[in-house]
């Protein structure tokens, strides 16, 4: 059974999940003809009486005789017709988003220049070849971060336009900048005090966290204003976060790799294999700050969330900078501080991820009380481990069969965070809510086709 949708705080209204057009009722028939959401008696593992492949158990059966509308096709699983009018909108499409690519391309060529300056610069200073060296091996730890983005990411990935956006900002926009700002500080510091290794310290315990920080946070911040609309919590802060961090740890791998080619294996494997997530996890903390502010319907948060964040992400990269600088028994340092902060971020991050669970479980719930999704179709979008299975069955299908299951998986996650969105009012969005009902409905014909061999 699935859990009834949470109610909202007292004296507020929620519009409702609209229908399906044939007006059809929580307390019609469930998905697959028979109640409570199950498989039809004789119809086990989706086939049907006459033993043909239906494909996964469909929300609920289209009605007998009723037209099909154009470009469903006559079979299958076309929507019953509609019989009580247009279904009851929640927000409506169209709204502007005419600086989207605007946005995209100044970003990119932007940080592009900047990431070729912050190169000619490490390559001036060490030599062509050993930064081309460096180059390859800090594409290691740049992969495993990713990868790990790529994991968290999984509900409703972002637009892989931002994510560039992201790690060029990272790569290019935030180390040239650090560059020239840590060297300043630097300068000034060792003008004033005169002393070379107290000035070294200062700059990796205090300046570095400082500026780094910012510069990078600043990146999680511009795409949260000029792209809003992709923020859905949390989650999505901490992708682009590590997104960013991944992209600045990338050139300062190949600053360091390079400063230090005769030992470069030592140097590789502290920060490539024991540390590749060390930015990543101090800008998360700008990430899950902003993200907050971006779940929150007033949009003045963030002037107190980023701030927030900031200082969280200073004190961990300063926390991190100090311990390596302390002592000289390194493995004990890290086993004793950052060892424990990583799994603390991990076990943070899984968390983030059970609670968008939960509200894809909650919004979908409403829809299938509303009659389209079947409480089990409900079951597996909000479990990573049944899409996977689904995912896995679809494809015995072949391709087109497995990537329309995908793609019902994505619209579906969809529709369920902008619904959330509504409810928290603070929708600002292009797709409506009937474009992706229809876009749901439109991948269960088109799984019906690969799965009956049309």
């Amino acid at each position: 059974m699935s859990a009834p949708p949470p109610q909202g705080p007292p004296g507020r209204e929620y519009p409702r999940a609209a229908r399906p057009a044939s007006g059809r009722g929580a307390g019609s028939p469930a998905p697959g003809g028979s109640p409570g959401g199950r498989p039809a008696e004789g119809w086990p593992g989706g086939r049907s009486p006459t033993g043909q492949h239906t494909g996964y158990p469909p929300a609920y059966r289209p009605q007998l005789g009723a037209p099909a509308p154009s470009g469903w096709g006559t079979a299958g699983y076309a929507p019953p017709a509609n019989t009580t009018g247009p279904i009851e909108q929640l927000w409506t499409p169209g709204q502007r988003t005419s600086n989207r690519l605007v946005f995209n391309v100044v970003i990119y060529v932007v940080g592009g220049i900047a990431l070729l300056l912050a190169l000619g610069y490490i390559a001036l200073g060490t030599g062509l070849s050993s930064t081309s060296v460096a180059f390859v091996l800090a594409l290691v730890p740049l992969t495993i971060v990713l990868l790990g983005v790529r994991w968290l990411d999984r509900w409703e990935p972002e637009p892989k336009t931002i994510l560039l956006v992201a790690l060029l900002w990272g790569a290019g926009v935030a180390v040239l900048s650090a560059l020239v700002l840590n060297s300043a500080f630097q300068l000034w510091i060792f003008s004033r005090t005169g002393d070379q290794h107290g000035t070294m310290q200062t700059t990796a315990i205090v300046v570095a966290p400082i500026v780094e920080e910012l510069v990078k946070g600043l990146g999680v911040l511009v795409i949260y204003l000029f792209r809003r609309q992709q923020f859905d919590g949390p989650v999505d802060g901490v992708v682009y976060a590590a997104t960013v961090a991944a992209g600045f740890a990338f050139t300062e791998n190949i600053l360091y790799f390079s400063q230090n080619a005769d030992f470069v294996a030592e140097v590789f494997v502290m920060r490539g294999i024991f540390s590749p997530f060390a930015h990543a996890l101090f800008t998360s903390c700008i990430g899950i700050a902003v993200g907050l502010a971006a779940r929150s319907a007033r949009g003045g948060v963030i002037v107190l969330a980023f701030p927030a964040g900031l200082v969280g992400a200073m004190g961990l990269h300063a926390l991190w900078n100090g311990s390596a600088l302390i002592g000289n028994n390194f493995l004990l340092l890290y086993a004793l501080i950052q060892v424990p902060l990583f799994l603390a971020m991990v076990a943070l991050l899984i968390w983030l991820r059970r609670q968008e669970s939960k509200v894809i479980r909650a919004r979908l719930t409403e829809y299938a009380q509303a009659g389209w999704f079947a409480p089990h179709e409900v079951d597996m979008l909000a479990s990573m481990r049944l899409r996977s299975q689904a995912k896995l069955w679809a494809s015995g299908y072949g391709e087109r069969a497995k990537a329309t299951m995908v793609s019902f998986q994505r619209n579906a996650t969809m529709l369920a965070f902008r619904r959330q969105q509504v409810l928290s009012r603070r929708l600002r969005q292009t797709v409506s809510e009937e474009e992706l009902l229809h876009a749901v409905q439109r991948d269960r014909h088109a799984f019906a086709g690969t799965t009956l061999g049309r």
